[in-house]
C-alpha cells in the first residue's frame, strides 16, 4: 500500500472552512495527543552503499499531503494548495524505504518520480548554488519570509534524496547537483543562504529570517543531507560544513530543552506536539551515530517519552496546551493589528 492511498479528508467549504482548521487542530492536539509517535531510527543508513534513509514513518507528514498531478503530493494548508520540495523529497525516501523493506513493489518507481520532480524544479542561480524555492510566503513565529524562499531543510532532503538515487542509477548529474545544493550551507541567510552564525555557533536554518524561529527539525534533517554528500564523495568541504553544524547544535541544544523531559518547538514559545518531539529524538540518534557526540545522545535518550513517569506525563501534556494555546493567542493578536 502506498503513502499516499488515503488521502486526507477536504476542508469543508465556504464560511465553513475556518471552522474544519479549527476542529482539526483541536482534535490533533487534545483528543489524538499520544505520548509516542511512529516514528524508526534506521540503524542501516548512513554508508556509502546504503539505500536507507535514517528514520522512518508512515505518517510523519503525510496528514498535509494529498495526492497531486504526477504522482507527486501536493500539500494542502489552511493559507495554500502547493507543491513542498520538502515533502516531495521526504514521500520519494518514504517510499524508497517501503520498497527496501518488501512493503510496496512500486516504491522504487515512486521514490525516482520524486526524484525526476527535484530535477525539473531545481533552480541555478547565478553563483551556482542548486535550491528548491518555497512559492508561497510564510509566517514562522514572528518571522515573515516573501517567496521565493528556500530552507535548510529543503536543500538536507533533497541532498539525501538525490545522492540515493545516484546510488540507484549511477546518473552523475544528481550528484552534480548535490554539491550545488550545498553551496547555501556556505552563505549567510543575508546572501542568500541558509547560515546563521551567533556568538561563534554555525546553525542551518529552516526558516533563515529575522527574528530567528529556530526550528531544530530542520535543522537536523539538513545535517544529515550534508553528511549523505561527504558520505559519497568524500569531500573535507562538505565536511567541515557538516562539523561545524553539529559543533553549533552541541552548544544550542539546552536551548530546546525542557527540564530534561521534552523539546521545545523553535523559539515560539510553546512544547513540541508528540510528533515533533519523537522527530527530535529519532534526527538526533542518527547525528549521534554518525558523529559520535555523546551530547546528541543524551538529549536523544533524556526526550524519549518512554523515559516519563505518569506524572511527568501529566507535567508535559499542560504545559503543552498551556503553550500551545498561549502561541496560538499571540498570534491571533498579531493578525489582528
Amino acid at each position: 500500500m502506498t503513502l499516499l492511498a488515503v488521502a486526507p479528508m477536504r476542508p469543508w467549504p465556504g464560511l465553513l472552512a475556518p471552522l474544519w482548521w479549527a476542529v482539526k487542530a483541536v482534535r490533533r492536539e487534545l483528543v489524538d495527543f499520544r505520548f509516542d509517535y511512529p516514528v524508526d531510527f534506521v540503524a542501516a543508513a548512513g554508508p556509502k552503499d546504503s539505500l536507507h534513509y535514517y528514520l522512518y514513518s508512515d505518517r510523519l507528514f503525510f496528514d498535509a499531503m494529498e495526492p497531486g498531478p504526477g504522482g507527486v503530493p501536493v500539500q494542502r494548508s489552511r493559507g495554500f494548495h502547493t507543491h513542498n520540495p520538502a515533502y516531495v523529497a521526504w514521500y520519494g525516501l518514504m517510499s524508497l524505504e517501503q520498497w527496501l523493506r518488501g512493503e510496496d513493489p512500486a516504491g522504487r518507481r515512486t521514490f525516482l518520480r520524486q526524484v525526476a520532480w527535484l530535477q525539473a524544479h531545481a533552480v541555478e542561480r547565478a553563483d551556482g548554488s542548486v535550491v528548491w524555492p518555497f512559492t508561497v510566503d510564510w509566517q514562522e513565529g514572528d518571522c515573515r519570509l516573501k517567496a521565493p524562499w528556500i530552507s535548510a531543510m529543503v536543500q538536507g532532503l533533497a541532498i539525501s534524496c538525490l545522492i540515493r538515487a545516484h546510488r540507484v542509477t549511477d546518473d552523475p548529474r544528481l550528484l552534480d547537483m548535490c554539491r550545488g545544493a550545498a553551496t547555501v550551507f556556505e552563505k549567510s541567510f543575508e546572501d542568500g543562504g541558509v547560515r546563521t552564525v551567533e556568538d561563534g555557533r554555525v546553525s542551518y536554518e529552516e526558516y533563515p529570517g529575522t527574528p530567528r524561529p529556530r526550528v531544530l527539525d530542520g535543522s537536523l534533517f539538513s545535517l544529515l543531507g550534508l553528511y549523505d554528500l561527504y558520505a559519497q564523495n568524500g569531500d573535507q568541504r562538505i565536511l567541515r560544513l557538516f562539523t561545524e553544524g553539529v559543533d553549533g547544535l552541541i552548544q544550542d541544544l539546552p536551548t530546546w530543552d525542557y527540564r530534561g523531559k521534552w523539546s521545545w518547538y523553535g523559539s515560539h514559545g510553546y512544547l513540541c506536539p508528540p510528533h515533533y518531539n519523537k522527530l527530535n529524538c529519532a534526527l538526533l540518534s542518527s547525528l549521534a551515530s554518525l558523529s559520535d557526540e555523546p551530547t546528541l545522545r543524551h538529549y536523544a535518550e533524556a526526550w524519549t517519552p518512554a523515559r516519563l513517569t505518569a506524572r511527568e506525563r501529566a507535567e508535559v501534556f499542560m504545559m503543552f496546551m498551556l503553550t500551545k494555546n498561549r502561541s496560538r493567542l499571540k498570534h491571533l493578536l498579531r493578525r489582528r493589528s
